[in-house]
């Protein structure tokens, strides 16, 4: 494969820049669009950028946007490490162009396990960035899509507990069908997601994302999709990212808003 650099428009959810990236860089930004995006490809070296567009500014600038990170080295499932969180920023405004999060296998030969436990004193859903929604099947009840990280009212699995409690509880829809029953909580190969792992009313597995459960407690109780699309304008109908205001495609999966 050829190494030769390239310059391309890699879009964010609040703007664009432009780089010369390589041909393994175009391939992580290729979601299957015609556009190339910031997010899959992670941090790129300031000296690469040539140009950033604001959509809060509505103008280009020339040179790199600032690119602030951290390296939490965070174990979010067995095997699978948050190495690093970051955001492009708009010099002139401070507003956020686009923004990503790169994950590691300390062990590359093996597989991702259960996700870590929940903090006890964490009473909102853990949210994982995506870049697609992992589709959740079900015989009774409707397409249950990912949406926007609701407020868990009910209490988590509790303290001295790990969200592997979750097990054997029903898992009910808003429309109080039931869908299955939860097996356990884990992460999705394909897009580091979490998500809940049931089983189907008719014995065969599935998942469902995280964010689209709204409480837990005695059973597990999904969200309404709809309600939160509502609350949260900007928000991916394809995998449930939340993008900026004004934002024209989805920075994490590339679908028109």
């Amino acid at each position: 494969m050829s190494s030769e650099l390239r310059l391309k428009k890699l879009r964010g959810s609040g703007g664009y820049v432009m780089a010369t990236v390589t041909d393994e860089q175009q391939m992580k930004g290729n979601l299957g669009g015609p556009d190339l995006f910031l997010a899959p490809i992670g941090r790129l070296d300031e000296s690469k950028i040539t140009k950033h567009f604001c959509n809060t500014c509505e103008k280009e600038f020339e040179g790199p946007p600032k690119i602030e990170f951290e390296n939490p080295n965070e174990e979010v499932a067995e095997n699978l490490v948050l190495a690093e969180r970051g955001q492009y920023i708009c010099k002139s405004c401070n507003a956020s162009i686009a923004e990503y999060r790169e994950f590691k296998k300390p062990n590359e030969e093996g597989e991702v396990g259960s996700a870590k436990p929940l903090d006890a004193n964490v009473t909102t859903a853990p949210t994982v960035e995506a870049t697609t929604a992992p589709t959740v099947e079900a015989t009774t009840a409707p397409t249950v899509e990912a949406t926007t990280a609701p407020t868990v009212e009910a209490t988590q699995p509790g303290s001295a507990a790990s969200v592997s409690s979750i097990e054997g509880r029903m898992v009910i829809d808003e429309n109080a069908n039931k869908v299955g029953t939860a097996k356990q909580v884990g992460i999705d190969a394909n897009t580091q997601s979490m998500v809940l792992v049931i089983i189907k009313n008719d014995g065969t597995e599935g998942s469902i994302p995280w964010v689209a459960i709204k409480k837990v407690g005695e059973v597990v109780l999904l969200g309404k999709p709809e309600e939160s699309a509502a609350a949260q304008p900007g928000k991916c109908s394809e995998c449930g990212f939340v993008n900026k205001d004004g934002s024209k495609f989805c920075e994490e999966c590339g679908t028109k808003i």
